[in-house]
């Protein structure tokens, strides 16, 4: 192939990768609503498998995990922590901040795994890979204390989050209503007055 050729051939490619969307684009500015554009099914065509499968957080589906955990506040899904933090937490229990928690060892164990298993860092969602490149490295004890909530959060009030019919930051089920589902997008968000 001569070089000419061969330069013909990016510039081609180069076109229909970058040049053509855009001008597709401009030419079907007219969105409509929930509707994709057919230019966005050819090149996003793994959209629907990502919102189905790696969208959101898996749903809590350990079982000893919801009765040890679920019995004083939110099953909050592994994704949402490294399993380091997760660590921390289980070796940390008798003070599990600031309430006394005792777990039979058998318990402890399953809980352990399935948290390791799940955590953020072996996760399929795309938040919880946010989560984990938010960190740094850090284990933090708390989901409030990643980077990355805390960005998803910043542009509220702090006092929204001690209001009675919130109790606190960490109560992620008071306001994200899809939040046992492992959905936590903006769409789903009612913040009780």
């Amino acid at each position: 192939m001569k070089v000419s050729s061969k330069i013909m051939l990016v510039l081609t490619c180069y076109f229909l990768l970058f040049i053509f969307p855009s001008c597709i684009a401009f030419a079907d500015d007219d969105n409509h609503k929930g509707e994709k554009n057919w230019y966005k099914k050819i090149f996003d065509h793994d959209d629907d498998d990502e919102k189905h499968g790696n969208e959101y957080l898996t749903p809590v589906n350990n079982e000893t995990f919801k009765q040890e955990c679920g019995a004083c506040h939110f099953v909050y899904q592994p994704g949402l922590l490294p399993s380091g933090s997760w660590e921390s937490i289980l070796n940390n229990l008798p003070s599990h901040f600031g309430e006394e928690v005792s777990l039979d060892q058998e318990s402890k164990e399953i809980i352990g795994e399935y948290l390791r298993t799940n955590a953020a860092e072996n996760s399929p969602a795309k938040r919880a890979r946010k989560i984990v490149s938010s960190l740094n490295g850090q284990t933090p004890l708390r989901i409030t204390e990643t980077p990355y909530i805390q960005e998803k959060h910043h542009d509220l009030d702090a006092s929204i989050f001690s209001r009675q019919s919130i109790g606190s930051f960490s109560n992620c089920i008071a306001c994200h209503t899809k939040a046992e589902e492992g959905n936590y997008d903006d769409d789903f968000v009612k913040i009780p007055k």
